[in-house]
């Protein structure tokens, strides 16, 4: 019997098959927010004063069922970057998260932050849909693919102008994920095989991740304590969904946990300032005089 993750992907499959059929790669290209420039995850999760929260929009999951059906797109999206998000997330699965693409449209419309799409994507269509649509960021899920796969996918992100989440659950597939254009390694607490949440793992691969990507941990944090604690493993974002979805007004949750997160520590902010001044450097020679 196949568990939850494999009957995902045995439906995105079709999905994504229909989807070509009916919205070729053509339509997508021919938006406004394909040559639009991205907005950079990265740069923003680095700010000396970022939350470094990346709020989830999520009406619902396979291990959960109705997470919340009422809270509105644009209400809540433009609420979570008003609150302090230092990113959004828009689930765009439709069978089993409730979303789509015309949430990450929406959110996208008169919103200046990085977003990020989240699905379980497979082909470069997606990828096209997702900047078509007005993304910033892709995830990849180790889980799902090759190596192979994720460097053929990265790639073409990037060279959309797209960053690149790859997510990770254990040493196995973070080994898979690090290739030179994957931008963040996203280590998920949640199993995606039984949907069970342990901290632990974010804790116990921390180390194992490469110092030249930027790390985040995401499911499984339920309070501002959870994310002192993981910056003391070296995370520097942190993106949250079900902890701020299951309550009527979302962004006012996130509100509260902003207002009561205790700044970067020195520390963390020097070295993004290092890392954003080598970066501009780096960009500096390469441009011709």
């Amino acid at each position: 019997m196949l568990n939850i993750l494999e009957q995902i992907v045995v439906f995105k499959r079709t999905e994504i098959s229909l989807r070509m059929t009916h919205y070729p790669e053509s339509k997508w290209e021919n938006t406004p927010e394909y040559v639009r420039k991205c907005y950079s995850l990265k740069e923003s999760l680095r700010k000396g004063n970022a939350s470094q929260i990346i709020a989830e929009f999520k009406r619902q999951s396979p291990s959960k069922g109705i997470i919340n059906n009422k809270a509105g797109v644009v209400e809540t999206t433009r609420g979570y970057a008003q609150a302090g998000a230092s990113g959004l997330s828009i689930l765009t699965d439709k069978k089993f998260f409730g979303g789509s693409v015309q949430d990450l449209q929406i959110a996208r419309a008169g919103l200046e932050v990085p977003i990020l799409q989240k699905d379980f994507i497979l082909t470069t269509y997606q990828i096209t849909e997702a900047k078509g649509a007005g993304a910033d960021v892709i995830l990849l899920i180790a889980a799902i693919l090759t190596e192979g796969q994720i460097r053929e996918l990265s790639q073409f992100a990037q060279e959309l102008g797209m960053e690149v989440i790859c997510e990770v659950h254990n040493e196995q597939e973070l080994q898979k994920a690090l290739v030179p254009t994957v931008d963040i390694i996203g280590v998920n607490n949640r199993d995606l095989r039984t949907f069970r949440t342990n901290l632990e793992i974010a804790k116990n691969l921390a180390d194992k991740i490469p110092s030249e990507f930027l790390k985040i941990a995401e499911s499984g944090i339920e309070k501002v304590e959870d994310i002192v604690m993981l910056r003391e493993f070296g995370y520097e974002g942190f993106l949250i969904g079900e902890s701020f979805m299951q309550h009527e007004k979302p962004a006012t949750i996130l509100a509260e946990w902003v207002q009561n997160l205790p700044p970067l520590p020195k520390k963390a902010i020097t070295e993004s300032s290092d890392i954003g001044m080598e970066e501009s450097n780096q960009t500096s020679q390469d441009e011709p005089n």
